[in-house]
């Protein structure tokens, strides 16, 4: 390993919360961990940080093997330099948040400690409120205290656990922009544990994708969202637009593949790995799916209408092609200037570069 390696983490468990989990994040990147309750994205932080330990791992940190069960090596989380925020922050409510910062500062000479909590107080925008204890800070600023204190150990690595939920959505969008510049500042890799796939894809370099401790997918965000290796992945990430069809034939010219769905003919971006004559799964993001265009028409009874703020999202019957509806989001300016109404039929475009083909 290099010092510009990065941190690398591979795990095997069969505990409680089963792993089988591989994961890896540059200096400077940032790594969502997505996933239901209960995917093992916590118990993966937990490990890396040292505070869990699986049958089987490897863990190498920036040229440090921190975890190496095969040779014995398990490095105390003390030593491992891990920077970690909670989703509760875990600050001590008797200390000033000065004095919670210095709690991070053990390595730091004594005669320092002060000066460089002060530091870091302006570091997260908190330069004047060192005194105060976090009750009597809000939770915004209880949040910039446990950033910093994880910043005071000098960490090699930064790890999240959902350390924006607790705070309003305005807030939410400061302490985003906050942690950007955290990341331009440090270029640690930093991996961040979260619900929220907008949120995910917002921060992240690269999504992985989690489910029962095991890794599906990992990638840019909009590879991962738009382009999931199965049907299972795509639910994952929200995606509703999911069907079978075959593949009916490959024009390598035109850059094409055309499948069947129903009764209807559909053209996706070239394909070959699938052979012709083969059923697949496919998906279209509601984004790709319009009305007025002449790309890949299909006719659908709409079956339903329900309004978002500015978006309608509406859920088209397809009889002929599928058993479950297609759904599609249009303006609500749109969607009143083409007077559409629930029992109707309609006539929509499947934007073709949008038609993602997957393995059943």
């Amino acid at each position: 390993m290099t010092d510009s390696a990065g941190l690398e983490v591979n795990l095997v468990d069969d505990g409680n919360i089963p792993l089988d989990a591989r994961i890896s994040c540059q200096p400077g990147e940032l790594l969502a961990l997505v996933g239901p309750s209960g995917s093992g994205k916590s118990t993966i932080l937990r490990t890396i940080a040292g505070l869990n330990k699986p049958r089987k791992g490897l863990i190498h940190c920036n040229g440090d093997t921190w975890l190496d069960t095969d040779k014995g090596v398990d490095v105390s989380t003390r030593q491992r330099r891990v920077g970690m925020v909670f989703q509760n922050y875990a600050l001590f409510p008797h200390l000033s948040a000065r004095d919670n910062i210095i709690e991070g500062l053990g390595h730091v000479a004594p005669a320092e400690r002060s000066r460089r909590a002060e530091e870091l107080l302006t570091l997260v925008h908190l330069s004047g409120l060192g005194m105060r204890k976090p009750a009597a800070l809000s939770g915004g600023q209880q949040q910039r205290v446990a950033v910093a204190r994880a910043l005071a150990r000098d960490p090699k690595v930064l790890l999240l656990d959902e350390p924006f939920s607790a705070v309003d959505q305005a807030t939410r969008q400061r302490l985003y922009r906050e942690l950007v510049e955290l990341r331009q500042q440090f270029g640690m890799p930093m991996v961040l544990v979260t619900h929220d796939l907008d949120e995910a894809a917002m921060l992240a370099d690269r999504l992985c994708i989690l489910r029962h401790g095991r890794t599906l997918q990992s990638g840019q965000p909009f590879d991962v969202l738009a382009k999931p290796t199965n049907k299972q992945v795509a639910r994952l990430v929200d995606q509703k637009n999911i069907f079978q069809g075959t593949i009916i034939n490959h024009d390598e010219a035109l850059g094409v593949t055309t499948i069947s769905w129903g009764e209807f003919t559909l053209q996706a971006p070239h394909q070959p790995d699938f052979k012709i004559g083969k059923v697949i799964d496919w998906l279209i993001p509601a984004s790709h799916v319009a009305v007025g265009d002449d790309e890949n028409v299909v006719a659908g009874v709409i079956a339903g209408m329900v309004r978002l703020g500015d978006l309608v999202t509406i859920s088209v019957t397809i009889k002929e092609a599928s058993s479950h509806p297609l759904f599609m989001s249009l303006s609500v300016r749109e969607a009143k200037q083409r007077d559409l109404k629930a029992g109707e039929i309609i006539s929509v475009s499947l934007i073709g570069d949008g038609i993602h083909l997957m393995e059943p």
